[in-house]
């Protein structure tokens, strides 16, 4: 997948400065719940258009690309295969987007829609990118 990759730091202090410039009402702990697919969805479906939402923007933005980096470094191709096989010019938004189209898909399926959210995330994906 390609992303734009900046030092760990810059991150942390970029996500940190989005937060610290909102008002307090704006970010609540429990709007950034990983418990279930639903949750991510919730996370991820905020209109990343409006300023209120960029701390939700970039929650999940964050998620994904670390699922889809955990998911690069253990399948090595040898011991474990590749779940997903994404395209070269993949984005974190385009997986966003897939993410969020699979998962209104799969809203009135409740099995799925409560596994942990990094098996929907990679369901949704590898479902669009499967490894033949």
């Amino acid at each position: 997948m390609s992303v734009l990759r900046l030092p760990a730091m810059s991150l942390t202090a970029f996500f940190a400065a989005a937060v610290y410039a909102l008002p307090a009402s704006a970010l609540q702990e429990s709007n950034f719940n990983y418990e279930t697919t639903e949750d991510l969805y919730q996370v991820c479906s905020v209109d990343p258009k409006e300023e209120s939402s960029l701390p939700a923007v970039y929650a999940c933005r964050a998620f994904i690309e670390a699922t889809v980096q955990y998911h690069d470094a253990i399948s090595d191709r040898k011991s474990m295969k590749r779940l997903i096989c994404y395209p070269k010019g993949a984005t974190i938004e385009g997986a966003r987007t897939l993410f969020l189209d699979w998962a209104r898909k799969n809203a009135a399926n409740a099995q799925r829609m409560q596994e942990m959210p990094v098996v929907g995330l990679v369901r949704a994906l590898a479902e669009k990118h499967p490894c033949k």
